[in-house]
């Protein structure tokens, strides 16, 4: 089931791929990045192990942007809320802990992957083939673009592997016992047969009155409830990347940022080199007489290479630069196309390389990369050209606390003046975290109120940029009785209303199940409606919820539960059958997989609170 593997060192092929994997993790949001590090940069640590800030920064982001993909439009509402994100923070540092013990754990049972299971893994990743062909140009080209240093790699991928290895281990059993299943899914899929009878809010609320000496009472004892929160109003200048002149670029600058940047432009020399690997020196010996002798390369390596991944592709290994060849290559200073190295040694193995083709060195055509170096020239351009503005207004403002006025003049832009509002309603145009928190801030106001000055130049998402001063401020304080009255009658006609009604569902619910029926819905004034039949294959209310916890209907008599609707009214239900669930074949295969995930999340949660109760775990600084 799980390999219990010391691996050595990898083989000259899998330095070559080993660096690869790694894009397949940071696709996937899976690489965590290195522990340790200064202690005073650690977001936590792990029996000892530290998980950096930058680790859990790097997590948050990734959890933000799924959280964004998931809420589309409605992400801003969340984003703008610091009790959210603070969640979400813990959120992602807990998933990094676990992540870390999972580790530790796999390491205590002295788990890991082998060299095999890598190769695998590689050969079939999508991002590295074409037409479902394991593709070694494409991967040469990604291990290039992406500067992934095979060797500092090697120990990470390895773990990541092992942890997935580990979590398949405790949590992906196959085992089900059908028996077990099928009463799951007869439970599962039951259908209900209830009555319900309303027993209405809103109209019990309409025949409530309350005194002006109840509502004094209740305004007394709960003006906790009546806080109205510190309010500003606020003037503010904002300056967006958008909406400012794009800049211009010349052909010539164009051309002379080519002339000056060649180096970036140029691709060096490249080898293309194939291998064949023996298990000892004399096979290898042998191999390579028999190439000298005019024996095909290809043919040998596909029949006689220990090396199955090279040997799938006739011994080819692909292109390569200097700076990203392993040393076996290297060492075997092979110079000339076609030429042979001797066997190199390789851990337990022996490997004979040829050095198959030369790409010299180029430099790629002006025109090929004109538009590029436009483009990107225009976009520093265009943020030079925010900064500068950004700059003579940060002056402007720090310079002349007195109004907006300096910083109306050398932006050319107006200010714009704010209603009332609090932390947790602002303006649309100033809906920012930082911005939120800069103008409730000490530095723009205290209990006296407005301090009277201009902030400094606060850069947010979007390329936008605001300077604010708060106009004018109202502390905390309790809204007048006279305000809130209107609003406390309401709450007092509706606390009577509820304690009347939970009375009269109490009384009806004992009389029903005292055998009373009729009478009892008569004297209450309400009557019971049609059949309906519930099951957890609905949407779920509240009722059909209470429905499917009640007990079943005994010698035939219904039973009765009071529950609670959406709209707060008292719902009594009566439950009159019960009717296990026929799942037919294909229904009892899906459930089986969803009872063997139950069992399964279950096993890996129960795991990771072992794992956490008997862990050291330390929260330094999450912020």
């Amino acid at each position: 089931m799980m390999e219990n593997l010391r691996t050595k060192a990898n083989s000259p092929l899998l330095k070559i791929i080993l660096a690869l994997i790694i894009l397949s993790f940071v696709l996937g949001g899976v690489m965590m990045g290195g522990l340790g590090g200064n202690s005073a940069n650690n977001a936590a640590e792990v029996n000892g192990q530290s998980i950096s800030r930058e680790q859990l920064q790097q997590a948050f982001q990734q959890e933000r942007q799924s959280l964004q993909e998931y809420l589309g439009d409605k992400f801003s509402e969340v984003a703008s809320n610091e009790e959210s994100m603070n969640l979400l923070r813990r959120q992602a540092l807990d998933n990094l802990i676990n992540n870390e013990l999972i580790n530790q754990y796999a390491n205590e049972l002295q788990l890991s992957a082998s060299d095999q299971q890598i190769e695998q893994y590689i050969f079939s990743m999508p991002v590295f083939q074409t037409d479902g062909r394991f593709d070694s140009e494409k991967y040469r080209e990604i291990l290039s673009r992406n500067n992934i240093n095979a060797d500092s790699l090697a120990a990470q991928i390895r773990q990541d592997l092992t942890r997935a290895q580990l979590g398949k281990t405790f949590t992906g059993t196959d085992f089900a016992l059908p028996s077990e299943v099928k009463a799951y899914a007869e439970l599962f899929m039951q259908e209900r047969e209830i009555r319900t009878a309303i027993l209405d809010l809103a109209e019990v609320q309409a025949k409530q009155t309350a005194s002006e000496e109840e509502l004094k009472a209740y305004y007394d004892a709960n003006q906790n409830s009546f806080i109205s929160p510190e309010k500003v109003q606020v003037s503010y200048v904002e300056m967006d990347a958008a909406s400012m002149p794009p800049a211009t670029v010349s052909d010539e600058e164009v051309k002379a940022y080519y002339e000056q940047n060649l180096k970036n432009y140029t691709q060096a020399e490249q080898k293309q080199y194939s291998m064949i690997q023996a298990d000892s020196e004399k096979d290898a010996n042998d191999i390579l007489n028999e190439l000298k002798q005019g024996a095909d390369f290809a043919t040998l390596a596909t029949e006689k290479s220990t090396d199955k991944f090279s040997a799938g592709q006739k011994g080819l290994i692909g292109w390569m630069e200097a700076a990203s060849t392993p040393i076996e290559i290297v060492d075997a200073k092979l110079t000339e196309k076609g030429q042979l190295s001797a066997p190199v040694k390789s851990q337990n193995s022996y490997v004979i390389f040829r050095l198959d083709d030369i790409k010299p060195e180029s430099i790629k055509p002006f025109e090929q990369v004109e538009e590029s170096i436009k483009t990107s020239l225009l976009q520093d351009k265009n943020i030079k050209q925010f900064y500068d503005l950004q700059q003579k207004v940060s002056e402007a403002a720090t310079s002349d606390m007195e109004s907006l006025v300096s910083v109306e003049s050398v932006s050319g832009l107006k200010a714009v003046t704010t209603d009332w509002f609090d932390r947790t309603n602002p303006p649309a145009a100033l809906n920012f975290p930082k911005v939120v928190s800069e103008v409730f801030s000490d530095r723009l106001v205290d209990k006296n109120g407005s301090k009277g000055i201009n902030s400094d130049v606060i850069n947010v998402e979007g390329d936008r940029a605001f300077v604010v001063r708060v106009t004018e401020y109202k502390p905390e304080s309790v809204e007048p009785f006279e305000q809130v009255k209107s609003e406390i009658e309401t709450l007092v006609k509706r606390q009577k209303a509820d304690a009347e009604l939970k009375t009269t569902g109490d009384k009806l619910l004992a009389e029903l199940k005292a055998g009373k029926g009729a009478e009892a819905l008569n004297a209450a004034g309400v009557k019971l409606s049609e059949v309906q039949t519930v099951s957890r294959l609905m949407p779920q209310t509240a009722v059909i919820n209470a429905t499917m916890e009640m007990s079943q209907p005994v010698d035939g008599k219904p039973s009765y539960a009071l529950a609670r609707d959406e709209s707060d009214n008292y719902v009594v239900i009566q439950l009159d059958k019960v009717t296990l669930g026929q799942p037919t074949d294909e229904e009892l295969k899906q459930l089986t997989r969803e009872y063997q995930g139950a069992m399964s999340s279950a096993v890996n949660e129960a795991l990771m609170l072992n794992l956490r109760e008997n862990a050291k775990i330390e929260v330094l600084n999450i912020e």
